[in-house]
């Protein structure tokens, strides 16, 4: 009977092996970056069209995680062509001196049911903040997707400089939104 038992205990734990997955190969074309904002009162969207990430996570040992993404800023879609142009303009991003905002993660925190925290480094117009990003995790077919938001203050990265600073006809609060797809190497 314990032999019987024991080979039960290798069997599963070799199926378990078998299965674990570190998804590490980020499908761009199905990963997406967006935001959403106020402005004068009125919800606005937007999304970068260009961004790169690495990604290395494994469901059995999501303490091991690591992601780092970089969002190239003058690839913003506004919904309109003098938006964009606006957006990359040195008063909000400043995409000249500034091409690139940054997140590089520094921990990763399982919370039960598929919800993890991702502690970070975000840096946007060459200010460093940390962050704390809720997150979930769902297996779908042979990809892992990890979706996700995150609420800045534009005011702390200095988005949005001159005669924008002011939050009253643009809010402070720029809503993050991630849905990233990834398979295994």
């Amino acid at each position: 009977m314990k032999r019987i038992a024991l080979a039960l205990l290798s069997t599963l734990a070799l199926a378990t092996v078998a299965h674990a997955a570190e998804y590490n190969q980020v499908q761009a074309d199905k990963s997406r970056i967006a935001f959403s904002y106020q402005q004068m009162g009125v919800s606005m969207d937007g999304s970068f069209k260009n961004f790169s990430s690495q990604l290395r996570f494994d469901p059995a040992a999501p303490e091991a995680a690591a992601a780092a993404i970089e969002v190239e800023l003058a690839s913003i879609d506004t919904g309109s062509d003098e938006g964009d142009e606006e957006a990359a303009a040195k008063t909000w991003f400043n995409t000249k001196d500034f091409p690139q905002a940054r997140f590089e993660s520094t921990a990763v925190k399982a919370l039960g049911g598929n919800r993890y925290e991702v502690a970070g480094k975000l840096t946007i117009k060459g200010t460093t903040r940390d962050v704390v990003v809720p997150a979930t995790f769902a297996q779908q077919g042979d990809a892992g997707v990890f979706d996700g938001s995150l609420t800045i203050k534009r005011g702390d990265f200095s988005v949005g400089e001159g005669a924008w600073k002011a939050f009253d006809i643009v809010a402070n609060d720029v809503e993050i939104k991630f849905h990233i797809t990834a398979t295994a190497r």
